[in-house]
């Protein structure tokens, strides 16, 4: 089965790849020999696995998207306190290549605009050009994974027609930013600008910041940990230039871009986004990349000033149908078969507001408990809401696992729309295949029904009582005596058969077809389903104990049909023989027992 990530990147490509406009760029004449067609989407998760869509094994150059990453090397090289007083952190508003300077200092605003990048690159230590070269070379390298190359033709084109960062470089040696000479560290720069990347490239050097600065695949430390969030504070204000302050509005996601077509978006302990396509729009930002950002961030919930968090926060705890049985009271052969198979049934409380990365994470915990499964219970009850693109990667799952034999149900959605809307705009109602239960218990219950009927098919009748578990070890002759003194009851669908409060009944019923239900009533005046039966059941034995009014009420579910026993029968024929009530006390007691011990366990799973 194909990861729901997966499925969700394909389809995003195949919408966005057919969207029209935008310029490639033409300031450096090999930027303009560009595939305007190239769309590539790329997204790592913490753990490094990539999930990616369309050309994300095509080489570019990296340009802007290296400043960032040049600007952590500094960090790490000369600290906080000594790179600040060379280069602000101060939103500019302006384009990459303004000459944005401070006019008290004659430091740049940022690091992220042309002025910034360059004095970030002369502060990467080393005793020459060349050192330094070599320092951003091994740098790069660990954040993106593996050795590093240059494109030297776009670096001789940057270098050639460059003049405008020329002037820039001069006037950052006139300020006293740029110690040495101030070209060869532009000519650092431009060969930073012109390291070839992949889509597949960027998304890991995302997640590397992503993943508080180590490498989530390598596990090599890229950036010292306080660095970290400096790193990321100055994407999220400054990285898409004069459209930051619409960014991360919109997106919410600290980022960077680059005139190659690239962006790169990275949520700690969310994933690392790499997006490669090259026309621009009219700010010199990739036109397709920024509505593929759009859209995960929305679908994914990744905007930083959301709700969502962590994605494993998705699904709050797993537990059995072991743990936590129906609270129906099961025949003989169905208590062996859920002693045996129950663990098979798996309970998912889901939590918060489920985006595509929390179902995907769900989803893939389901995967990995399917080969001992047999039936999933998804648990809503917790659930704030879900994403259109979350319930349809939900449903597309959900329909795999039923091709495989397995089945998932849902519990408490109950009638809130911010779940029930999302559901059925993807597909889901009307799909007989859906099935949503009021409460676990119900869930659990057609889920043991299941199973048992994978196991052996549930008996339709019993016609004797004799195979009722409440008379084993009666003899035969005293069980022909109790039989002709029980009759015959039936009972339509929704009748009650008995009614809690009732004074004065003296009848035990032994169920020989159908099913029932045993409700307790509620303060509020509604009533609470504790328990069904089916045939080979009985109910209202407590009489035998001496209770004398009805602690629950008793709804035939279907048609029913029971034998009763009246206590003045019971107890005559106790009389004659008083074998009869010791062997029914004995069996009532343990029985008792096993009830006492599966609620409570079913207790202990709840808590």
């Amino acid at each position: 089965m194909q990861s729901p990530i997966q499925t969700y990147l394909e389809d995003l490509h195949r919408r966005l790849v057919t969207v029209e406009g935008g310029q490639l760029a033409s300031y450096i004449p090999q930027l303009a020999k560009a595939n305007p067609q190239w769309l590539g989407i790329c997204l790592v998760t913490m753990d490094g696995v990539a999930y990616s869509a369309g050309d994300v094994e095509q080489s570019f150059t990296i340009q802007s998207i290296s400043k960032p990453f040049v600007y952590a090397t500094a960090l790490a090289d000369r600290g906080r306190d000594f790179v600040s007083t060379r280069v602000g952190v101060e939103p500019s508003g302006e384009a990459f290549n303004s000459i944005s300077l401070n006019p008290q200092t004659g430091a740049p605003f940022n690091p992220m605009i042309n002025a910034g990048a360059i004095a970030s690159t002369s502060l990467v230590s080393g005793d020459t050009a060349e050192a330094q070269w070599q320092r951003i070379e091994s740098s790069m390298a660990a954040f993106m994974g593996r050795e590093i190359t240059v494109d030297e033709s776009v670096y001789r084109s940057e270098s050639e027609t460059g003049f405008r960062n020329r002037a820039i470089a001069w006037m950052l040696k006139n300020f006293g930013i740029i110690d040495g000479d101030p070209m060869t560290t532009l000519e650092n720069y431009f060969r930073q600008c012109s390291i070839l990347v992949t889509c597949r490239d960027l998304a890991y050097m995302a997640a590397t910041l992503a993943h508080d600065g180590v490498h989530p695949l390598t596990g090599v430390r890229a950036l010292p940990t306080e660095h970290v969030e400096r790193v990321l504070s100055v994407m999220a204000t400054c990285g898409m230039y004069d459209y930051a302050g619409s960014w991360l509005y919109e997106v919410g996601i600290p980022a960077k871009s680059g005139v190659g077509g690239g962006i790169i978006a990275a949520l700690p302990g969310r994933f690392g986004i790499g997006v490669f396509s090259p026309p621009l729009d009219e700010k010199g930002n990739s036109l397709r990349g920024i509505e593929a950002c759009k859209q995960i961030s929305r679908d994914f919930g990744l905007h930083a000033f959301s709700r969502v968090g962590d994605p494993r926060m998705s699904l709050e705890r797993v537990y059995t149908g072991a743990d936590a049985p129906s609270r129906r009271q099961p025949g003989a052969d169905l208590r062996a078969c859920l002693k045996e198979h129950a663990h098979r049934i798996k309970y998912l409380c889901l939590h918060g507001l489920l985006a595509v990365d929390g179902i995907e994470y769900i989803i893939r915990k389901m995967r990995e408990m399917a080969p001992d499964s047999h039936s999933f219970i998804l648990d809503m009850h917790l659930v704030r809401g879900i994403s259109e693109s979350a319930a349809r990667i939900l449903n597309q799952a959900r329909l795999g696992f039923m091709e495989d034999g397995l089945a998932v149900v849902f519990s408490r959605i109950h009638a809130r729309a911010e779940i029930i809307e999302p559901l059925s705009k993807a597909g889901w109602s009307g799909d007989r295949g859906f099935l949503n239960f009021e409460d676990n218990d119900l869930a659990v219950e057609w889920c043991e029904n299941r199973l048992f009927c994978m196991a052996s098919p549930p008996p339709e009748r019993v016609a004797s009582l004799s195979n009722f578990p409440l008379f084993k070890g009666i003899p035969e002759a005293l069980m022909q005596e109790v039989e002709l003194a029980a009759h015959s009851r039936h009972y339509a669908p929704g009748e009650q058969i008995l009614e809690s409060g009732q004074t004065g009944d003296g009848r035990i019923f032994f169920i020989e077809s159908g099913q029932i239900s045993i409700l307790v009533p509620l303060a509020s005046g509604t009533h609470q389903r504790i328990s069904s039966m089916g045939p080979g059941m009985n109910f209202g034995e407590m009489v035998l104990l001496g209770q004398s009014t009805r602690s629950a009420t008793v709804v035939a579910d279907t048609e029913v049909t029971c034998r009763v026993l009246e206590a003045a029968d019971f107890n005559r024929l106790s009389e004659q023989t008083p074998l009869l009530k010791i062997t029914l006390l004995e069996n009532l007691s343990r029985d008792m027992t096993d009830k006492l011990r599966r609620a409570t366990q079913w207790i202990a799973a709840l808590a």
